[in-house]
């Protein structure tokens, strides 16, 4: 939408709007609110090289651009206002509207100015010739912001290269700006204007003017920006549903030093304070377990020491306890304190007032935990069925989906979303073949629709732990896979577990079938089409890839259209030794469910284990990160080993070789503990006494972690946000407690749980959408660009912006590092819930 001022029938309705804004404004300014911000304190330069006061912070390249996936829209310059990041991606770009796969610079350092209140970051492009230093000032009332380059711009970037910082759409939906004098508004929908070329490109929204005003009528989010040249404002959202609203200023040809200066106002309102976050767990408590909520505390906000628990009765609010809460000490920017209402017993239902605000509410009761995965199992998981038709009463999920599966990937390939292929093919079709018998089973990993084979395999060993340690055997689905189609809410008399068993297994074995081995995985082989959002029926046709036909040609099943994803091939062992436990254990699951795979699963994973023992092995599992991740292949191969040795109840061959990788598992014990203790009954005294050493060993070094934050488990500081994690931490705590009850007690698992469901940082939304009383309604699926969820999916929750801001943003989908469900968190999830709702059960 151009601003509401152009030319045309709308002229007199524009300059009322425009007037009715100015007066708005004056108003505003005149106001005492208005006053106050105007001597809000100046920005001063933290230890971690950000500018700070109260109310505002802006992060300077503390946050990278990925190698990989390039545009995560958490780099370069960045806005914390009001305790929002409102903005991101302050840089030099070559695009108005960047995608996320379009040229990023290449952060080449931080250092502090030669002026107080600097920080200098230096940047390039490399490929392109250009390389230049961003001056980022304090200065009053906001920042400067200036771009100086080494040499001029290269005649191939002038018209190209300008300095762009984006704006967070939904804190800006239905707002106004001001474009000089000239307003317009931020619109809920993309629409435009676009150019007329078929480029496809958007134009800007507004532009011409040296100053632009974002939300003049909201002191939350009001950002002016005056810059030495003209300005533009431009919806990203018109070239991809993931775009920001984004305020660009092209730089001159021939211009060198201050190329872009541009002088940012955030409002900020004097005095303020971010409002507490009482965080607890969603879906309520248990009778007998403990019950501690946290208070998030800004570290300037005036906080009461006391908090009241009440009681939610026909006539009202009913306080039924009154206590001090204790100081946890800072984590982060973040002050905490925590209330512990563990002595409140009587069911019921209740909330938690503090410092003038009344929580949501939640139960206690005997059955608090009695569903919480059932959403997961019996809805998210059926969801991401891939090659099925997946229906749910009157809605369908998606049509069968990729029965055109798959095409040969070619050698020496790294695919923009991170898989490689190596230059060895392992495979006996030619690039570009199609492979029979791939269109079977799977689960599509996340929001992409791909199948990412290890996390396969990993969901089928999680599902198959739940059936044996808690009895999963809810049924509310059903699935024929002869006919592809699976019916949600319609039960048909089979475990849901054992289906979801079977049809993961039957994609690990029709790769095994095919190669002899496991893949990487199957992943659409275009930019665009992996771009693709809704049905999943609808991103292939369905059609075998004829090339002898016309790009919009079809013959019987086969059609001129690319679009059949492609298998990545290569054999990894670390990928086989997890396909290999995840089919072991798949083997005692489906014994009497299908004893005819279950047979066929057991040789594929003893054939698969057998083939790397005692072999020198690539670490790698294919992915972007599986050369990072050294340790990978010792985890494989002590989980294959555990679950095979689990299925053939002792044989003497997988005791051995469990005893032999000793060695891995004390190294590793943090992350193979769960594994180890599960192959305890089928193990000697010896390695019982090793395991419960490991245990006692880990135990102060474990508790001397999780004091480093309050929430009592481990929190992820990396670049994609820890739930699966915590998820694992919770079962894997849970089996040490279940081995040594007198050594590691149920807490631990208790914490993981409620860390899931609600008790972290930033807000305390449950990660589970649908499950506890307010959850996480706006996730990263199939269908994110309807800003909605899937039923059961764990989204990964709270990211730590670099250096000290932790986000989990409520509304916006589009952060995949937040926001993403996937299918081995998932079941990660149910596994965790049942064994804390085990540990709450042992209180009763």
């Amino acid at each position: 939408m151009t601003h509401l001022g152009r030319r045309g029938p709308t002229v007199h309705w524009a300059s009322q709007m425009r007037r009715t804004i100015v007066l708005r404004l004056f108003a505003v300014a005149c106001s005492p609110l208005a006053i106050a911000t105007a001597h809000a304190q100046s920005l001063q330069v933290s230890p971690d090289q950000t500018l700070e006061t109260q109310g505002l912070s802006v992060i300077v390249e503390q946050n990278q651009f990925s190698p990989i996936f390039f545009d995560e829209k958490n780099a370069g310059i960045q806005i914390v206002l009001h305790g929002e990041r409102i903005a991101t991606d302050g840089e030099v770009r070559l695009n108005p509207t960047p995608e996320q796969w379009d040229p990023v610079p290449t952060f080449d350092g931080r250092t502090l100015g030669d002026v107080p209140g600097q920080i200098v970051v230096r940047s390039s492009y490399p490929q392109a010739n250009l390389k230049y230093h961003v001056k980022v000032t304090a200065e009053e009332g906001g920042f400067r912001i200036a771009v100086d380059l080494d040499e001029p711009l290269p005649q191939t970037l002038v018209g190209k290269a300008g300095f762009n910082l984006d704006f967070l759409p939904t804190a800006y939906f239905g707002k106004t700006y001001l474009m000089g004098d000239r307003p317009g508004l931020f619109p809920r929908n993309p629409s435009g204007p676009m150019a007329t070329d078929g480029s496809g490109d958007p134009q800007p929204m507004a532009s011409g003017a040296q100053t632009v005003t974002l939300s003049p009528e909201d002191p939350n989010t009001r950002v002016t920006i005056t810059a030495n040249a003209p300005l533009a404002l431009y919806d990203a959202r018109n070239r991809a549903q993931n775009g920001w609203f984004v305020v660009r200023s092209l730089i001159a040809p021939g211009a060198k030093d201050d190329a872009v200066v541009w002088h940012v106002r955030p409002n900020v309102i004097a005095g303020w304070t971010r409002p507490p976050v009482v965080s607890f767990n969603q879906a309520g408590y248990t009778p007998e377990r403990s019950k501690v909520a946290l208070i998030e505390l800004d570290p300037a906000f005036n906080a009461p020491r006391e908090a009241t628990l009440v009681k939610l009765t026909a006539e009202g609010e009913k306080p039924v306890l009154r206590a001090a809460v204790e100081p946890r000490g800072k984590w982060l920017r973040y002050k905490y304190a925590a209330f512990d209402f563990s002595g409140v017993r009587e069911p019921g239902i209740y909330a938690i007032s503090y410092a003038g605000q009344t929580t949501n509410p939640f139960p206690i009761a005997a059955d608090a935990y009695s569903r919480i995965w059932q959403p997961s199992l019996d809805t998210y998981l059926a969801v991401q069925m891939d090659h099925m038709t997946v229906r749910e009463q009157y809605r369908v999920w998606q049509r069968a989906s990729h029965l055109d599966d798959a095409r040969q990937a070619p050698p020496n390939h790294v695919h923009f979303d991170g898989y490689r292929m190596g230059a060895n093919l392992d495979s006996p079709f030619k690039p570009g073949d199609h492979i029979p018998g791939l269109a079977v089973g799977g689960f599509q990993d996340a929001g992409d629709y791909d199948i990412q084979t290890p996390q396969n395999a990993q969901v089928v060993r999680d599902l198959v732990w739940a059936r044996e340690l808690f009895g999963l055997d809810w049924d509310e689905t059903s699935v024929d896979e002869g006919a592809r189609q699976v019916e949600i809410r319609k039960p048909d008399g089979a475990p849901d577990a054992l289906q979801q068993i079977r049809h993961g297994t039957l994609q690990l074995l029709a790769q095994y079938k095919v190669f002899g081995h496991s893949i990487v995985g199957i992943i659409d082989p275009q930019l665009r089409q992996y771009a693709h959002l809704g049905d999943a029926g609808s991103q292939t046709d369905g059609r075998l890839y004829d090339p002898a036909l016309g790009p919009n040609d079809t013959k019987g099943d086969r059609s001129g259209a690319p679009d059949d994803r492609w298998a990545f091939t290569t054999d990894y062992p670390a990928n086989d030794l997890m396909v290999a436990g995840g089919l072991a254990a798949a083997s005692r699951a489906l014994k009497d469910f299908d004893p005819a795979m279950s047979a066929e699963a057991l040789a594929a994973a003893k054939a698969l284990w057998a083939k790397w023992q005692d072999k020198a092995a690539n670490a790698s599992d294919g992915r972007d990160d599986g050369g990072k991740m050294s340790r990978f292949l010792d985890l494989a191969k002590v989980a294959a080993t555990v679950e095979l040795l689990i299925t053939s109840k002792g044989d003497p061959v997988y005791t051995a070789r469990l005893n032999a990788l000793m060695p891995a598992i004390e190294a590793n014990f943090d992350r193979v503990s769960g594994s180890a203790v599960r192959a305890l009954p089928f193990m000697d005294a010896a390695y019982r006494s090793r395991i419960e050493a490991l245990a006692r060993a880990a135990k102060p070094r474990l508790d001397a972690q999780l004091t480093g934050n309050p929430f009592g488990v481990p929190v992820a500081m990396g670049s994609w946000a820890g739930s699966g994690e915590v998820a694992g931490f919770g079962t894997d705590m849970y089996l040490l407690h279940r081995a040594f009850p007198d050594l590691i007690g149920p807490e631990y698992t208790l914490h993981a749980l409620d860390y899931m469901l609600g008790r972290h940082p930033a807000n305390n939304l449950s990660l589970v959408s649908t499950v506890g009383t307010r959850s996480k309604l706006i996730g990263y699926g199939h269908n994110r660009a309807d800003y909605s969820f899937i039923p059961g999916g764990m989204v990964p929750g709270v990211l730590v912006i670099k250096p000290d801001f932790p986000e989990l943003k409520t509304d916006w989908p589009f952060l995949w590092f937040e926001n993403e469900y996937t299918v081995s968190t998932t079941t990660a999830y149910i596994l965790a819930a049942r064994a804390a709702s085990a540990v709450a059960a042992e209180r009763r």
